[in-house]
């Protein structure tokens, strides 16, 4: 979450990313918005109504709110090269298991499983990345075993 948002309207990370108008009675009786609420909003309309009309606003073409969810999932998958990374992105987008993020936004479009495939298929057997060896010693160990004469 942006710092000056944080300090202006203080909310933390711990908030939603898209919190609920606070509505309260105004001098006149009438109902009135109030600032940010604490919460999620009850239902997704009002965020959609309010993202419709912004999108609008500057012509371009409407995107509903967990379209973003969507897109940062993915941002998560691409720019995250350990499964500590992964696991601290999805609880930044407030999920508690990151088997959540992975069923719910995990999907790898067939365009993308096909680069991964050939990747992995133009490696040489037997290879393995440094980086991702130093980084888990889990892999270390496997190799170990597999490579120990019994």
């Amino acid at each position: 979450m942006d710092r000056i948002f944080v300090k202006r309207s203080a909310l933390g990370a711990g908030d939603p990313l898209f919190p609920a108008t606070l509505i309260e009675h105004g001098h006149d009786r009438q109902f009135r918005s109030a600032g940010l609420a604490r919460r999620h909003w009850s239902n997704a309309d009002a965020i959609r109504a309010l993202f419709k009309d912004a999108f609008e606003a500057v012509g371009l073409p409407g995107f509903n709110p967990h379209s973003f969810r969507h897109a940062l999932a993915m941002l998560g998958e691409r720019s995250c090269s350990t499964p500590e990374e992964f696991k601290a992105w999805s609880q930044n987008l407030g999920h508690e298991q990151v088997l959540t993020t992975l069923t719910s936004y995990g999907e790898v479009a067939p365009y993308r499983q096909a680069e991964i495939m050939r990747t992995l298929g133009a490696r040489p057997a037997g290879t393995t990345d440094r980086k991702e060896l130093a980084r888990n010693p889990i892999a270390r160990c496997d190799d170990r075993h597999a490579t120990a004469s019994p």
